[in-house]
């Protein structure tokens, strides 16, 4: 009974706190979008920033409890014509793993919570994305120096889990900026080390799609490969941003209105040409990594979002609002 009380009364001072930053009035609204990716079925020591089901879950209550969570085009369209509720979040995820499907979904469904998944269409149905090959190739790794210094990406030692973190981490940032091509290449290596092809699988199929459409998850784009989009030229990139709509828009039979751009750093990963180019692409709205809230004031194609970490729910909560009150 005590315990029962001091939870009431610990989440009626955090809402009102929550109030006083982020609230209820016309052209005072404020919102905060949160980015996730994959979702565990247990931890994994290799991926110490992505939750487990018993993570997430414990984050999705905390929303459910503190927050008003709203679909992500409904938040937008509020914060121009009308008023946004206090303490306003939407939850995303990146790029299209089947997680989102089997892990995520029914705890959102468990919660009545809404939300989006930016999805990379190269990798559905069957193919998993570049970082996660590399990562898979270096969790079989034998022990010992990993050699790459041929290529210019050094000389790793593999003799522990955390050296094989640590060279996942190094090696997947190098080749994020590397053309498609590259990135291929380097994936098909580390795997001629380990004599196996990659395993598929990890990633949504479009029966999947179709069905996170149906249970209040809205599909958005985030090109067709995932590139850095000032790696690209033009004519590439346009095709990018407006092939995957039109990929997506084929799959779930309705109008995708929202798009991420990938790794989402303004002027690093996108500049005013892929702004424009997503305008062009018929995008209602585009969406950065920049940490912040949003207003009514933000540019409808640079809006910020922001990946929790946490690892207590009081700093999860404490972190929303500091991003709310930004």
């Amino acid at each position: 009974m005590k315990s029962s009380i001091k939870n009431r009364l610990s989440a009626f001072l955090f809402r009102s706190v929550g109030n006083w930053i982020a609230p209820s009035a016309i052209g005072q609204g404020r919102l905060c979008i949160l980015i996730y990716h994959r979702i565990l079925e247990i931890p994994d020591p290799l991926l110490e920033s992505e939750p487990d089901v018993v993570e997430f879950r414990r984050q999705m209550k905390t929303l459910a409890t503190n927050f008003n969570v709203l679909p992500l085009y409904e938040a937008l369209e509020t914060l121009k014509n009308g008023r946004m509720p206090p303490r306003a979040v939407c939850i995303t995820f990146d790029d299209g793993y089947r997680s989102t499907h089997d892990l995520a979904l029914p705890i959102l469904k468990e919660f009545n919570l809404p939300a989006t998944v930016f999805v990379t269409t190269s990798y559905l149905d069957g193919s998993n994305m570049w970082n996660d090959r590399i990562l898979e190739a270096l969790r079989s790794m034998p022990t010992g120096p990993l050699d790459l210094r041929g290529s210019g990406l050094g000389l790793h030692p593999i003799s522990s889990i955390a050296d094989r973190e640590n060279a996942a981490d190094k090696l997947i940032k190098a080749a994020k900026y590397l053309p498609s091509e590259q990135r291929l290449d380097l994936s098909l290596k580390l795997e001629s080390f380990i004599g196996a092809a990659h395993r598929s699988g990890l990633m949504l199929t479009h029966d999947m799609l179709r069905n996170l459409v149906k249970n209040r998850v809205e599909v958005g784009g985030h090109t067709i490969t995932h590139p850095i989009l000032t790696k690209l030229d033009d004519n590439t990139a346009r095709q990018e941003i407006a092939g995957c709509k039109q990929e997506l828009e084929a799959i779930v039979g309705e109008p995708v209105r929202l798009f991420a751009y990938p790794n989402g750093k303004v002027g690093m990963d996108f500049d005013e040409r892929h702004v424009q180019m997503a305008k062009e692409a018929g995008y209602s709205a585009a969406f950065t990594t920049t940490i912040g809230a949003v207003t009514a004031k933000s540019d409808a194609y640079q809006i910020p979002r922001g990946r929790p970490w946490d690892t207590t729910q009081l700093m999860f909560k404490l972190r929303i609002l500091r991003w709310l009150a930004t």
